[in-house]
């Protein structure tokens, strides 16, 4: 049952819960989620990565939308993960990123017509099944919505935390609540949420045009007392980025189009950072 105060955690899902294991060597694991599609969750997840790699970390990007994924397209590679003996994948390498999605493994045009077993063992796979190595953050590009390929996560490893992206649109807004709950729900802290395609700058004025009106993301992150992560402006060069392989972010902050990305991508360290606090509780030194 959901918790009647939208700010309210659900209890402890109980001992019956078998315990969550750790990927070995991957330090924090970040879902990018959304309640709907067409909310721009891909674009944002690609540029979280490519942004928290920037400042020197290992980061990997696990494209866990197995119907629609994107995310080769965007970082601009269509390179094969190589397989071990033992039948492991080891990652592609694409602008310093450790990928792995399931573009790479099937024809652009196959349509993956699977049932939640099947979707259970992919994501199962590239989580467990893959050499990672080393990372910082692993970041997981979640599907849309509230099923298989989510639970399959959650109730696969220990997730660090859940990042929510919607648009000011009430339409996405009304799913955006489900996202949460269901993070909630099953104890994953809810790093924030971000309002993606927030506004556009006229390039002529620069006046600023709420095309899909503004500060909806705000008064949901305040209603459910998560924070607010920041705005992501309507910029062409955000989706020319994406379409031609060449997202904004791995050219630097000062590449026109991704000051807002990098912001964003600094409060999601600086919340990983004092949620891992906060469980751990203070260091205290002994003198």
């Amino acid at each position: 049952m959901a918790p009647n105060d939208p700010g309210q955690k659900a209890p402890p899902q109980g001992a019956a819960n078998p315990p969550k294991l750790p990927i070995p060597g991957i330090k924090n694991i970040i879902a990018v989620a959304s309640g709907k599609g067409g909310v721009g969750k891909t674009t944002l997840a690609v540029n979280l990565a490519l942004a928290l790699a920037s400042t020197g970390a290992a980061v990997g990007l696990l494209d866990a939308d197995i119907y629609g994924p994107n995310v080769p397209l965007m970082l601009g590679t269509t390179e094969q993960p190589r397989a071990d003996a033992d039948r492991r994948l080891h990652p592609v390498e694409a602008y310093g990123l450790k990928m792995i999605s399931m573009g790479l493994l099937v024809p652009e045009d196959r349509p993956m017509i699977w049932r939640g077993p099947m979707l259970h063992s992919a994501v199962t796979q590239f989580l467990r099944g893959v050499i990672w190595g080393p990372l910082d953050y692993l970041v997981v590009d979640l599907p849309p919505g509230t099923g298989d390929v989510q639970l399959t996560l959650i109730q696969n490893v220990a997730v660090s935390g859940a990042l929510i992206v919607t648009t000011p649109s009430l339409v996405a807004l009304a799913d955006v609540k489900k996202a949460i709950e269901m993070f909630r729900q099953v104890n994953v802290e809810v790093l924030g949420v971000v309002e993606n395609m927030s506004y556009f700058a006229c390039p002529h004025c620069q006046a600023r045009i709420d095309v899909f009106g503004h500060g909806e993301g705000a008064r949901i992150a305040e209603m459910f007392k998560v924070p607010f992560l920041g705005e992501v402006e309507i910029d062409p060069r955000i989706r020319i980025g994406g379409d031609t392989g060449k997202p904004v972010t791995a050219f630097g902050e000062n590449h026109p189009g991704a000051k807002s990305l990098f912001a964003v991508a600094r409060k999601v360290a600086e919340r990983l950072a004092a949620v891992s606090q906060a469980s751990t509780g203070p260091v205290v030194e002994i003198l």
